[in-house]
């Protein structure tokens, strides 16, 4: 199973994106077992989780983006979706998804840039 993630791109501060990420080659069953994380890296920084969704449809988020992030997802399409408002220059990072478990269920993709101008 591999990670396919798609939606980055350039904003303004303010503005909003929406995340998609979708796991290739996964059957439904197994997907939807999957607590999903979404997770960002920026240049000199480790990774850090910025929010979760239970295959039942349970969130958590960050501080950092706690009011301004929603996270969601589609188990028929196997999917889990970002959407972000009001972003920030400190969103500025590489964003990726995949599963919460140890090792997690499906091969790290490439990430989604996501680049906020002030």
């Amino acid at each position: 199973v591999q990670m396919v993630e798609s939606g980055g791109g350039m904003v303004q501060a303010g503005g909003s994106l929406r995340l998609s990420c979708r796991a290739s080659g996964s059957i439904f069953s197994v997907f939807i077992a999957q607590t999903m994380g979404w997770y960002r890296q920026a240049p000199g920084k480790q990774r850090e989780l910025v929010a979760s969704i239970t295959g039942g449809g349970d969130t958590n988020y960050a501080d950092s983006v706690k009011g301004r992030f929603s996270i969601s997802r589609d188990n028929s399409r196997k999917t889990v979706y970002l959407r972000m408002n009001s972003l920030k220059a400190d969103d500025t990072a590489l964003y990726y998804c995949n599963g919460m478990g140890d090792p997690p269920f499906a091969l790290w993709g490439q990430g989604t840039q996501v680049s906020v101008s002030s």
